[in-house]
């Protein structure tokens, strides 16, 4: 008893700063989710405009978590936490300026930078002071955080967007991140750099957001404003194509790549990955289009809308709180990975069957199981990572998961964007005679939505007619559920990996501890070996102890 206190006071003291930074991040983050239809329409921006605002900030984030990640590896982590979180925070308050899309995209996508900071640094600062066995017991504190953020936020956002309009949601987190800068810079020790010189792999960096970038922008404007197979998809597909493939040259020859490929040979950081791939669909997937799908589909307000969400942060929570304590206390990790892998694909094909009139207690079912599928495997593949990872190769190993959940809810999140517009468009032509009549129902007030309908920008549809809203619903409804089943396929991959994934037992030694262990073992085996070496030389005579019969030769000359 005397010594568990000291040590639970020893990690809690520096885990507050990380947690409140994480809260700092989610909250700004989540703040925004339920206003962003309303957010769009003010600004006159269409269904492409609503993607790219999510996809702009998980891009920078996935591009920047690895960089990130090696950059605590060679210098002070710390410092770099900090530098991350005022990032983060000062791009949200610039957002809240914008006057159009363009220019909310691009501080989006400067947000993204702080952001993948944030992700990868508390992940390896973690790893720095809990060894693996006792790091579920906290990571359900993280999840916690994680799931107030989440819970809070957009219910923040709604109140904030109703009462005192939507520029607001991008200046409240600003008081909390002054806290955090405060708490971080009291409550967590400096790291002692590396003696290593820092390398950055620049053209990584370049050929790596040009092949994503194009990716994106390809899969967002295909088919809408120019053909799926003509010379645009040539010219991007291709491009994006030659710079991966020059990335992975790139990549094997620099002294610091930004993704290590040798990380690859560990079948556990490949199979986490193509797991976390299939998490950040579906986490991020549904954060952007649940809440349109309150909005555009059931005529809620961004209140009610974040309401409405509150079953999937719940089983975002229970799982994530839950299985985190059953994790240190029985060492167990690996089944509830592959039950959370099920519930995730379960939740997100069970939400493909979505309609504008579902019984929303169906929906709730639906959330909770994708949010309870969430919380089970997404720090749970970091903590499975971290486990099997090198000392000197924990920030690289856990951004590099971080990185590709990012990544994976980037293009998951352009492709289902790219889905659910194509979709409406499709829907709305073919409801054309059933509009038309509405429209007319509605005398002269008929010619002013007509005009909206007609703009391509985001409709407001909670302030529509009954005749016209019931219409506009279905469509939303069948395009955001249509959406959804991009993810499944997916989800049933991560499964196989999950299933696969090597159970190992959990470290009870820190990162730290597991490196002196390390530096230990090798001083244990190089000192004798070399000692024998220089023996056999004759460099080091041999001591008389140490060789019986030299001295029984002596005592018969006597």
């Amino acid at each position: 008893m005397t010594t568990t206190a000291p040590t639970r006071n020893r990690v809690l003291a520096p885990l507050s700063g990380l947690l409140l930074g994480m809260f700092v991040s989610m909250i700004a983050s989540t703040v925004v989710s339920t206003s962003l239809p309303v957010i769009i329409h003010d600004l006159q921006g269409d269904q492409g405009a609503y993607t790219w605002v999510v996809t702009a900030t998980l891009l920078t984030t996935a591009i920047s978590t690895p960089i990130w990640g090696k950059l605590s590896d060679l210098m002070g982590r710390k410092a770099l936490y900090q530098i991350a979180l005022v990032i983060f925070v000062l791009a949200t308050a610039a957002a809240g300026f914008a006057q159009d899309t363009t220019t909310l995209i691009a501080f989006r996508a400067v947000q993204g930078i702080g952001a993948g900071g944030l992700a990868a640094l508390s992940q390896v600062l973690m790893a720095d002071i809990i060894s693996p066995r006792e790091r579920g017991r906290y990571m359900g504190l993280f999840g916690a955080v994680m799931a107030v953020a989440t819970v809070g936020g957009p219910l923040l956002g709604g109140v904030i967007t109703d009462g005192f309009g939507w520029r607001w949601n991008f200046f409240v987190s600003l008081p909390i991140a002054v806290l955090a800068l405060l708490m971080v810079q009291r409550t967590i020790p400096a790291s002692a750099p590396s003696t290593r010189r820092a390398k950055i792999d620049y053209l990584g960096i370049v050929l790596l957001s040009t092949a994503v970038s194009l990716l994106l922008i390809w899969v967002t404007n295909a088919g809408r404003n120019f053909e799926w197979w003509g010379m645009e998809t040539m010219l991007m597909v291709g491009g994006a194509i030659l710079a991966a493939a020059l990335f992975v040259v790139v990549e094997f020859r620099t002294a610091e790549p930004l993704v290590p490929l040798t990380l690859f040979r560990d079948r556990t950081f490949t199979l986490a990955v193509i797991a976390s791939i299939a998490t950040g669909i579906a986490m991020f997937g549904a954060s952007v289009f649940l809440g349109q799908y309150m909005q555009m589909a059931r005529g809620a307000t961004p209140t009610e809308a974040g309401l409405m969400t509150i079953p999937m942060i719940a089983g975002l929570l229970l799982s994530s709180v839950g299985v985190g304590a059953l994790i240190t206390r029985y060492g167990h990790w690996k089944p509830y990975l592959v039950v959370g892998s099920i519930l995730l694909t379960t939740g997100a094909a069970l939400l493909s069957t979505i309609h504008y009139d579902t019984d929303f207690f169906l929906v709730s079912v639906y959330m909770f199981l994708l949010g309870a599928g969430v919380g089970m495997t997404m720090q749970n593949l970091v903590l499975a990572v971290q486990n099997s990872a090198k000392p000197s190769e924990i920030g690289v190993a856990s951004s590099g998961v971080t990185f590709f959940r990012s990544l994976g809810g980037t293009v998951g999140v352009s492709l289902m964007g790219a889905a659910l517009g194509t979709r409406v468009a499709d829907l709305f032509g073919d409801s054309q005679a059933r509009i038309g009549a509405a429209l007319g129902s509605l005398g002269a007030e008929g010619a002013t939505w007509a005009k909206q309908l007609t703009s391509g920008t985001l409709p407001k549809v909670s302030a529509m007619p009954e005749a016209l809203r019931v219409i506009v619903e279905d469509i939303y409804a069948q395009g955001i559920s249509h959406a959804f089943l991009i993810a499944v396929p997916f989800g049933i991959l991560s499964i196989v990996a999950v299933i696969f994934l090597p159970n190992r037992s959990l470290s009870t030694m820190t990162t730290a501890e597991r490196r002196n262990a390390s530096e230990a073992d090798f001083a244990t085996v190089s000192v004798p070996a070399g000692m024998e070496s220089l023996t056999a030389t004759g460099t080091v005579p041999v001591a008389a102890s140490d060789a019986p019969d030299a001295e029984a030769d002596t005592s018969a000359r006597r």
